[in-house]
């Protein structure tokens, strides 16, 4: 085990660094980031801030040389970093692990390969992959590009051959997966973590439903059966061991409209929508993110209230420049909301601000709670 009192390391200082530094260090682990944003949210709770590109060779050495072990807290990290970093100390998750995450072509082949469900799906590199992604996906479709996609960037809406002709051509060619759009009745996320023994902790399933494209609420537990829920959490710890990832992730699905679950994609990291665990689970991911990390044993992810949490973006600061930051006794007056604010200095319309987890005695009530404030924020 590595103990209380020793340094971690982490790649990349966003949001999820930052709650993962704060779980932490209130187990008095030392945390050091490494992130070139001189405004890391991450980095105003770390004890050390390496304030350099990812891959910068003297940064990479400090943290193998001071570090008991390094984590990441966003799926872009460069694998190479990671991997290099594992000759010399402990990394969870592994770079091989990392770098089949966050490209969409490896992942679909993994998950395929694997026989793990997924609606159809091509991997097209030029424009001679056309007629053969055809043949395989049906139009409506999505093309997604392979690498840097999320919150609904890197995507486009695919209705005829020429929209996917043009649209290649207007992303310059880079790799992309073209996926077939499917009627669907809801999206769900299953958040676990998964240690070097094998053993794994799934938390409850949630639901999400998004705005153009981005996570907007999310409902745990999700409202669906417990045979379907079952199904998922079986499904996503069994991708972890074919993975053979340690640390904390995400998987994804589409329900269809008859109930069949598909994968959508993972994360390797803590999730958006794993984050009602840190107010109503008695272990948050984030404290399984330094458990894992550090050999402990996992912590318990049982749900002890039913809970609605809703994203903050930079679209309700107000003002013409979004300086202004909204009327925060909108939130805090429902005395079960939990409202974590992220330290960005700069607010920007689809830019996650925040977060709030209304815990209430039913989701309903958690439910309405929600709404209702997105509709005072909305209005300033």
């Amino acid at each position: 085990m590595i103990l209380p009192g020793s340094t971690l390391g982490l790649l990349g200082g966003g949001q999820l660094g930052r709650m993962f530094t704060m779980a932490a260090r209130s187990m008095d682990y030392r945390v050091t980031v490494l992130d070139p944003d001189p405004l890391s949210p991450a980095a105003e709770f770390a004890s050390g801030h390496l304030n350099t590109a990812y891959t910068h060779p003297v940064s990479l050495d400090e943290l193998a040389r001071t570090c008991a072990a390094v984590t990441t807290e966003f799926e872009n990290a460069p694998s190479e970093a990671l991997i290099a970093l594992a000759d010399k100390t402990v990394v969870r998750p592994s770079g091989q692990a990392v770098a089949v995450a966050q490209d969409r072509s490896a992942e679909k082949g993994f998950f395929h390969s694997n026989g793990f469900p997924v609606g159809p799906f091509a991997v097209i590199r030029s424009d001679a992959d056309f007629t053969g992604a055809l043949k395989k996906v049906k139009l409506p479709a999505v093309l997604k590009t392979a690498r840097f996609g999320y919150d609904g960037k890197g995507q486009a809406r695919i209705n005829t051959p020429a929209d996917l002709s043009d649209t290649f051509t207007r992303w310059q060619g880079v790799p992309c997966v073209l996926e077939e759009f499917l009627p669907l009745k809801l999206e769900i996320s299953v958040v676990l973590a998964r240690d070097a023994r094998g053993e794994v902790a799934v938390f409850p399933v949630a639901e999400n439903q998004h705005v153009n494209g981005i996570l907007d609420i999310t409902i745990a537990p999700a409202r669906i059966s417990e045979a379907l829920a079952t199904q998922a959490r079986t499904i996503a710890a069994d991708v972890a061991k074919a993975l053979d990832y340690i640390g904390v992730m995400a998987v994804e699905f589409f329900v269809l409209q008859d109930d069949t679950l598909l994968i959508n994609e993972m994360a390797p990291r803590p999730h958006n929508s794993g984050h009602y665990t840190i107010d109503a689970c008695r272990s948050s991911q984030f404290e399984q993110q330094v458990r894992v990390l550090c050999d402990l044993p996992l912590g318990d992810p049982t749900q002890h209230s039913p809970c609605v949490m809703l994203n903050l973006l930079g679209d309700v600061w107000r003002g013409e420049d979004l300086t202004q930051s909204p009327d925060w006794s909108i939130v805090l007056a429902h005395p079960g909301a939990h409202l974590h604010l992220y330290g960005k200095r700069e607010a920007r319309i689809g830019r996650k601000m925040g977060h709030v987890t209304v815990c209430d005695t039913s989701i309903d009530a958690a439910h309405a709670a929600v709404e209702r404030m997105k509709v005072a924020l909305a209005r300033g």
